[in-house]
């Protein structure tokens, strides 16, 4: 017996999509608020990278990436998505945590290229350690600019949070090898 699938309506297709990029960018702003500064460095610990890992995990790469853009596009129109630590609006991305947001829709496209359907657990890992790579690699260019010296980009922005990445890596590869094909299935 032939296997039947459904059609969907481009309208359909469209809402769906349109509500997935909201919904993404409504998880990040949620985890943004889960923000505790430390000590030294001018970037809090949040939980903001976790979500830019399921995010394009889940939606995959085109999709992820468009709900980090509409992200950021929030924020810098002054809405208050961003941490509630620092300057509002573009300001923000000009500032010492600007190069880690400018890197979520990267990080968001690599992991959800990389991890494909989330059916190959090597993949998903690959996709949400290379995602979290791009992330700190934004994060320490924009803190390199903003000090001039590469050891205290490092020392500022990636040293302090390298221990909790660990969690956030396990938890992005247990929820986007779960839940992606069936997800994505119907975007």
């Amino acid at each position: 017996m032939p296997v039947q699938t459904a059609v969907v309506s481009p309208h359909a297709l469209l809402t769906r999509r349109a509500t997935a990029i909201v919904l993404g960018a409504a998880l990040l702003a949620l985890a943004a608020r889960v923000s505790v500064p430390l000590p030294g460095t001018p970037v809090p610990v949040t939980l903001q990278p976790l979500a830019v890992l399921v995010v394009g995990g889940l939606l995959g790469p085109w999709l992820g990436a468009s709900s980090l853009l509409f992200y950021l596009a929030v924020g810098a129109a002054g809405l208050p998505v961003f941490t509630p630590f620092g300057l509002p609006g573009v300001a923000r991305l000009v500032g010492p945590t600007g190069g880690y947001l400018l890197a979520y829709p990267v990080a968001a496209f690599a992991v959800g290229l990389i991890a494909g359907e989330g059916t190959r657990t090597g993949r998903v890992v690959l996709g949400v350690v290379a995602g979290l790579a791009l992330i700190h690699l934004g994060g320490v260019a924009q803190l390199l600019l903003l000090t001039g010296n590469a050891a205290d980009a490092v020392r500022l922005g990636t040293l302090p949070f390298l221990l909790g990445d660990f969690g956030k890596v396990a938890i992005a590869v247990l929820v986007v090898r779960r839940a992606t094909s069936s997800l994505r299935a119907r975007l």
